[in-house]
């Protein structure tokens, strides 16, 4: 019998997956990356465990890789300003090679010769998935039964489940699909599909209404050092609880909420709505930091190359050559990027009010158009005339 490790998740398609595959001749082994969704109430790790055996696995390995995650994935995408089309932050996208990585490794472990998956056919996750695979192990067969098999709705998985006994609590009415773990949520298809009509809130997971949230704005000082999120108000906190508390604070203020139509890497278009709040805070302090930091040059070039980043983690080019060659540049230039952010939380909206840093480049006495000036106008005209003298004919 052959062996496969199962990317699953403990919803209602991969433990349809995991009878599914049985039925067909392997011998199924789950594999569980805990990367900070957060599970539904009442329920834990070791429920998924037991509702994977109960479909029919023979192994379940569960691997809390939250700081894996946050410190080789999530860390190098901020310090890249990596942001996809201008809005989504990556979240779902940053995990899928890590998954991919511990699915070559348990593979390995087990002698197992595929691996398998439980994406759609016209989704980015099944390629950000095996493109990974394919550059960790190109010799690990790889199963995508959503994109083969019988199976033409959710109901009908819902029906199948039902008549394995395999225990899945879910409802014929679910309206969202949806992707979470600790940078952020990916909240798809039900009403969404119309675009015509505004996420209603009911959609929306860890951000409050910007209509209902305070009417008194909170300030909040987030500290870098070297690119890397260090404190916030002055405290210094490990990176997962700046992130987890970030996404409170911020979920409070409405902040993080992203509704876009997305170039999918399959060639379609797509209508997703995204939750990152403390994403939303740290790329913005982030950003703004560098501003200071950072020389005219540095900066727009390096604009371009967070651009490509974005796609680089979009398409599922984590582990390419190019994103590892992009990996140094964004390197060097953090190498100033510590200071302090002072930003605005009000009504959904998260902008810089202070910044500080011992590696600024703007001085006061350059810029002021009091009377502490030194800036000296007089050169301005014979800089003028060189700037402007390829220009005139």
């Amino acid at each position: 019998m052959k062996k496969v490790v199962l990317a699953y998740s403990g919803g209602l398609d991969t433990s349809c997956i995991v009878r599914w595959l049985k039925e067909k001749g392997y011998e199924v082994i789950c594999f569980v990356a805990d990367l900070g969704q957060g599970l539904g109430q009442g329920e834990s790790f070791e429920d998924i465990e037991a509702r994977a055996l109960a479909a029919g696995a023979v192994k379940v390995y569960i691997r809390d890789l939250q700081d894996e995650f946050i410190k080789d994935f999530i860390v190098p995408s901020l310090k890249a300003n990596a942001v996809y089309e201008g809005k989504y932050l990556l979240a779902t996208a940053l995990g899928r090679p890590l998954i991919a990585k511990y699915l070559v490794q348990i593979a390995h472990k087990e002698k197992a010769g595929a691996v398998a998956h439980g994406c759609t056919g016209k989704g980015n996750d099944q390629v950000r998935l095996e493109v990974a695979v394919g550059i960790l192990d190109p010799k690990l067969e790889i199963v995508a039964p959503v994109r083969e098999w019988e199976f033409k709705s959710r109901e009908e998985e819902i029906d199948y489940a039902l008549k394995y006994n395999i225990p899945i609590d879910v409802t014929k009415k679910k309206p969202y699909s949806i992707d979470r773990n600790i940078w952020g949520i990916s909240i798809e298809a039900g009403v969404l599909e119309n675009l015509e009509q505004e996420p209603p809130e009911d959609a929306y997971m860890i951000t409050r209404s910007p209509n209902q949230s305070s009417s008194y704005p909170k300030y909040i000082d987030i500290s870098f050092t070297r690119g890397v999120p260090s404190k916030v108000d002055g405290k210094t906190m490990k990176l997962k609880d700046i992130i987890n508390y970030l996404n409170e604070t911020g979920g409070q203020f409405g902040v993080g909420r992203s509704d876009m139509v997305e170039n999918r890497l399959v060639g379609i278009k797509s209508r997703e709505i995204y939750e990152a709040p403390a994403g939303t805070i740290l790329h913005t302090a982030h950003r703004e930091l560098e501003a200071l930091v950072l020389d005219r040059e540095m900066s727009h070039f390096k604009d371009m190359v967070s651009l490509k980043y974005a796609e680089l983690v979009y398409y599922g080019l984590w582990f390419s050559s190019l994103k590892g060659a992009l990996d140094g540049f964004v390197e060097k230039t953090q190498e100033m990027v510590s200071g302090t952010v002072r930003l605005k939380l009000s009504k959904g909206t998260c902008v810089a009010v202070g910044r500080k840093s011992a590696n600024s480049l703007y001085k006061k006495e350059m810029s002021t158009y009091g009377k502490e000036d030194k800036f000296d106008q007089k050169l301005a005209e014979g800089f003028i005339r060189l700037w402007g003298m390829p220009y005139k004919r």
